[in-house]
């Protein structure tokens, strides 16, 4: 796995896999990771399945470390990156099937951009049973990116919409989902703190939009590659609320307010009002009529407050990005930019 290699070939691609009873879809992920057209070293991180998820892994001979209890996904990710020796480093879902040239495609895009830290393609939904949807005869997206509303909800640019050619130009978003997220190692370590690339206090859901966040406060960019392709089986959809498991809307709700905490600064907040506190109301409101099971995650934000402004201070100690470039992503219309000439590496 990964080959032999030159002192002047790229290091491999580290691969960070993260799983929590997946057996339903690792072995097509392992699959698809396996037969990358370019060298990759592939880590998977398991907490504390209970189905044959670590006996499929172990099966293809993959590098495991097995929790013996849930520590999240975020943990995970950190676990199998901490002190390796990688350039570029992949996390992904179990639920997603790249295609061959994935991770030389989103890789390339890295390196083509300047000051790019962040990378991602083309997903597209995929059933349960790993096959591809398709709707009017076009393929149906999951994701082209991710962008910030002024409500301070993020979305997946396209997702649910079929697939005409409308993302398929190469360009900067916000960020990009983590179920298949390339970043540079560089910018890892740049906006890490005490040794998290990805926050811990997160445990799950809402860790890529902060460390887009966090990225593009230190002047990092993210590029959207149409080019890499890969499946993506979503469960946890937006208007899916009230199926989601009570535990991950206790962590969306919670790391609303964190994210905030650590990344926002004036002019995003100006530019957030008065939707972002509508909705807050809003959210109020609906845990205390419909999901009181979602109260504990106000009283972890004030437990954790203190905790929090020391992460604002180094973040907003590195930051290179003004405020107006911060405020101009926050839009209802999903928001992108061309890369020009000046910004791509000859």
């Amino acid at each position: 796995m990964g080959g032999r290699r030159s002192e002047t070939t790229p290091k491999p691609v580290l691969v960070s896999l993260v799983t929590h009873n997946d057996a339903r879809f690792v072995a097509a992920c392992l699959d698809s990771v396996l037969r990358q057209s370019v060298p990759v070293r592939l880590k998977v991180f398991d907490n504390a399945s209970s189905d044959e998820t670590c006996r499929i892994v172990e099966q293809n001979g993959v590098p495991l470390e097995v929790s013996p209890e849930n520590t999240g996904y975020s943990r995970g990710h950190n676990w199998n990156l901490r002190g390796e020796d990688f350039e570029t480093a992949l996390f992904l879902n179990a639920d997603v099937v790249l295609k061959p040239d994935y991770v030389d495609k989103v890789a390339a895009a890295l390196s083509g951009v300047e000051k790019a830290g962040m990378a991602g393609g083309k997903l597209f939904r995929m059933s349960e049973d790993g096959k591809q949807l398709f709707r009017d005869g076009h393929p149906v997206l999951d994701s082209t990116g991710m962008f910030f509303t002024p409500a301070q909800r993020h979305f997946d640019r396209g997702s649910g919409e079929t697939d005409q050619g409308q993302y398929d130009r190469r360009e900067l978003v916000f960020g990009i989902t983590g179920a298949a997220l390339a970043c540079r190692r560089a910018m890892l370590e740049e906006i890490g703190w005490q040794g998290e690339y990805l926050d811990e206090d997160f445990f799950a859901y809402r860790e890529d939009a902060d460390l887009a966040w966090r990225g593009q406060l230190s002047g990092w960019k993210a590029v959207y590659e149409p080019r890499a392709e890969a499946l993506h089986c979503r469960n946890v959809l937006p208007e899916g609320r009230r199926r989601v498991p009570p535990l991950i809307n206790y962590h969306s709700l919670k790391n609303r307010y964190l994210m905030r905490i650590k990344n926002m600064d004036r002019a995003v907040r100006r530019r957030c009002f008065p939707h972002m506190w509508i909705r807050d109301v809003g959210i109020l409101a609906y845990v205390l009529l419909l999901e009181r099971s979602s109260l504990e995650a106000y009283r972890d934000v004030w437990r954790l407050r203190r905790r929090f402004r020391e992460k604002r201070r180094q973040v907003q100690s590195s930051r290179r990005a003004g405020p107006g470039e911060m405020a101009r992503w926050f839009s209802f219309r999903p928001v992108a930019f061309e890369i020009t000439a000046e910004a791509e590496n000859h």
